[in-house]
Formats: structure tokens, sequence, C-alpha cells
């Protein structure tokens, strides 16, 4: 078996794969719909599923929640503490979110508040030592369940994968700075009609 079939193979058991996996954001997609339509709900469809394994995961081993975690993760990146403010920007949620996941983390002894020394009114939250222990152990077996869930492409295809997201992340940028940009992977196909 040449190598063209073998991948046609490959292909035709993941698309079988994804038809038994039940209805999600891939499910609205339709022959006529656009490439970049169906590409963009693909995408979709694989981050819920991703996320959804990873939440359902921490309620069950660690008894916790993906926000929870994030802020941990937060945390445990800046051991000097971060301003409550600084959170809430850096996990996109509102300030009495991020409030709410800190009452409940420090009441666990997981997180402590600090008070601002120039100001009594702003408090930086950092990792007690057992948070940091727990945060360990869950980030250990966090990565697990990633490796283990991306395990289904090779290394060399992860890596192209990760190329190619890197390219519409910047064209993403572009576009979302206003800056004028090509189709990636485009020549401008217009002709000068100047001269």
């Amino acid at each position: 078996m040449d190598v063209s079939t073998t991948h046609a193979n490959a292909v035709g058991e993941a698309l079988a794969a994804i038809d038994d996996l039940g209805p999600d954001a891939e499910s609205r997609v339709v022959d006529a719909d656009h490439q970049a339509l169906k590409l963009w709900l693909r995408l979709l469809a694989c981050t819920n599923r991703v996320e959804g394994q990873i939440r359902n995961r921490l309620r069950q081993d660690f008894g916790t929640t993906l926000p929870r975690f994030d802020l941990l993760s937060q945390l445990e990146r800046h051991p000097e503490g971060m301003p409550m403010r600084e959170l809430s920007q850096r996990m996109m949620v509102t300030g009495g979110n991020v409030t709410g996941i800190t009452d409940q983390l420090e009441a666990e002894g997981l997180v402590q508040r600090v008070t601002h020394p120039s100001d009594r009114r702003s408090f930086t939250v950092k990792l007690t030592q057992s948070g940091r222990r727990a945060f360990k152990r869950m980030a250990a077996t966090h990565e697990a369940w990633v490796v283990e869930m991306f395990a289904g492409w090779s290394p060399e295809q992860k890596t192209q994968v990760y190329d190619l997201l890197a390219t519409l992340k910047q064209h993403l940028g572009g576009i979302d700075s206003g800056a004028v940009v090509k189709p990636l992977g485009l020549k401008d196909s217009r002709k000068d009609t100047t001269s």
C-alpha cells in the first residue's frame, strides 16, 4: 500500500469517527458552505471537545473547575502575586468573577490576599505553599491529559498545525489592528493599471 492510499484511508477513518461523536459546532456544516466556515467550525468543535474533557477531568479528579485552575495557573507564573484587576484582565473575566473564585480559593487555603502597601483598597493575590503544591499536582496531570488528547497526531503533524495556526494568528492580529491584510498565502493578483 502506498503512502497516498494509507493517508486516504486514515482520513476516511477519521471522518467516520467524527460522525460517531455526535452533534457539535461542526454538525451545522453543509457541502455548499465556504471552506473557511467549515474549517472554523471544525476548529471550534475540536476546541470545545478538548475543553470539555479538561473541565470534566478537573471536576472528577480534583473537585475543581477550569476557572479556578486558570487563576491558580496565573498566580503560579507570578510568585510575587498579582493585583485582582490584572488577574481579571488576564483571565478575560469580570472583576466580580475573579473575586468569587479568589474567595473560594482563599477559604480553602490555596491563595491569600495581601493589601497593597500604598493603597489599602487594593489587593495582591498570591499562592500559598499549599496552593503551590496543589497546583503543581494538577498541572502535571493536566499536561498529561493534553498530551493524550493530541496523541492522534505525529510530532511532525503537531509542528505543522502549530506553524499554520501561528500564521493564522498573525493574520488575525493584522485584522484586529485594522491593517489591510491580504489573504494568507496568496499574492496580490490585481494588475497595476497606472502604467
